[in-house]
């Protein structure tokens, strides 16, 4: 199927190589056998490569005779992949590949996610590595690991480990457009204690499931106004347990941080006279959600099946904490910047739902290109938490890359991509996070950096798709831009 699906397209190399890493099992944290794969890659290219404590790989090209005095460039890809799947869908990510189909211009994977973030960027980095007839300066191909769930890999690169001075990252998803900042971000996590109680009488027990939804990255489709599993999952609940006496087993819903989450569910029990209302309660909520997200998430589905098992549930009191937090906290954009135009300055996301026997835990997401609002919603987020007596647990964080206009790498950038195809491409800041700020501060502070890639849909769901078209755009004017900082 992925052999088909490439059949005839250019760059020929770029897509070889992103079969050929498709193949591979590359979730965040499962990026050993990527690689390898990279490393032997290299060998037979003739290049070396060395590897750091943590896993990082940078591959050496040295550069074309009579170059050898230009600035070493550093070309930046990360080699995980968010891991996605339709509920419905067969797929274990630690042991299968990505299988992927042509859909017209756009290459897509079958019910899971297609990894083209940041895979595109792997293979053709890999391709130009590969490629002999290219005029170059010496290159240094980085290849981090984990980013999209720690940015493990940026955090952790010593000193030394490279040193060129003007940095490439291949990990943006808008063709004709160039990177030059980012957003900061961190998760706040939290744990709602819970007290049970047995379920006696006569009881109808329910999962109550939303389904439906587009998801998206938290960063880059934050701003589309996409519903949430989660807070639909609780409105449900809520006005279920208005109609009736309703006992709260269990929640779950997302499973990354940084993906708005698509699906959620939770078992409660009812008393058996009370099937009918519950069914219509869940009926007008549909609708309601139709009607609210028609535009967004017109498929968005709210869904009963009876089950049998019957097992303690929550306390009132424990019940009454946990919808008060899921429907108190915050999701979607907090602040939109005022300096340029379209960015979303701040952000979170509610982001995952797990019950255990510890209690509810809830992680959610913050983002803000600006560090004390992004501590800002972090510490509001918390608060709602500690209302509900939650255990608070913040993660590290990660800082944003801050915008330099006066960059000369993206005057360069500018000049050729102007002389390639006629117009100006535009220049932006991103929400999402991106490795350039912190592999910046890791190394010195010195690295004159811009950040671009192809055209990206739906990248950290199962609607993940790659523009075929922007592809060769984007590896024709990665080669040129090459060639011209030499």
């Amino acid at each position: 199927m992925n052999e088909e699906a490439i059949q005839g397209l250019k760059p020929e190399r770029v897509w070889h190589y992103f079969r050929e890493i498709s193949a591979i099992p590359r979730g965040s944290k499962n990026e050993k056998a990527v690689l390898e794969y990279i490393k032997k890659t290299a060998a037979a290219m003739g290049l070396k490569a060395k590897q750091d404590k943590v896993g990082n790989v940078v591959v050496f090209k040295p550069a074309t005779p009579g170059k050898e005095g230009s600035t070493t460039v550093v070309l930046q890809v990360h080699t995980d992949m968010v891991c996605e799947k339709n509920r419905d869908v067969q797929h274990d990510f630690l042991k299968d590949g990505i299988k992927f189909h042509r859909e017209g211009n756009y290459i897509k994977a079958d019910g899971t996610t297609l990894g083209s973030d940041d895979g595109i960027g792997v293979a053709s980095l890999l391709a130009l590595l590969e490629d002999k007839s290219l005029v170059h300066g010496p290159i240094e191909g980085l290849f981090t690991i984990d980013e999209e769930t720690g940015l493990t890999g940026a955090n952790h690169i010593e000193p030394g480990f490279i040193t060129g001075k003007i940095m490439m990252n291949l990990d943006s998803e808008e063709e004709g457009v160039l990177y030059i900042g980012c957003a900061g971000g961190l998760d706040t996590t939290m744990t709602v204690p819970v007290k049970r109680k047995a379920v006696t009488g006569k009881v109808a027990v329910l999962n109550v499931m939303i389904r439906g939804l587009k998801g998206g990255h938290s960063g880059v489709d934050i701003h589309l106004g996409r519903a949430n599993a989660l807070k639909l999952l609780t409105r449900t609940l809520m006005a279920i347990d208005a109609k009736t006496k309703m006992r709260l087993v269990s929640l779950e819903g997302g499973s990354k941080h940084n993906a708005i989450p698509r699906e959620a569910e939770a078992t409660i029990a009812i008393p058996a006279a009370d099937e009918a209302k519950v069914a219509k309660v869940a009926a007008e909520c549909e609708a309601a959600f139709k009607n609210a997200f028609g535009t967004t998430d017109p498929d968005v589905k709210v869904l009963v099946e009876k089950v049998k098992k019957v097992k303690p549930a929550f306390d009132d009191k424990s019940k009454a904490a946990v919808l008060g937090v899921l429907d108190a906290l915050p999701h979607g954009v907090i602040r939109m910047s005022s300096d340029i135009p379209d960015l979303v300055e701040t952000s979170t996301n509610v982001a995952v739902l797990k019950t255990s026997a510890a209690g509810v835990t809830i992680v959610t997401s913050q983002r803000s290109s600006i560090e004390s609002e992004k501590d800002m919603i972090a510490a509001q987020v918390a608060s709602v938490g500690r209302l509900a007596g939650a255990k608070i647990k913040p993660s590290d964080g990660y800082p944003g890359w801050q915008p330099n206009v006066n960059s000369a790498v993206l005057a360069r950038g500018k000049e050729v991509y102007r002389n390639m195809y006629g117009k100006e491409p535009a220049v932006k800041a991103i929400h999402a996070g991106l490795e350039c700020g912190i592999i910046n501060d890791r190394v010195g502070g010195d690295v004159d950096t811009i950040s671009f890639g192809p055209t990206i849909i739906g990248p950290h769901s199962p609607d993940e798709c790659v523009a075929i078209d922007s592809v060769e755009k984007f590896y024709r004017y990665l080669t040129e831009i090459v060639k011209s900082v030499a």
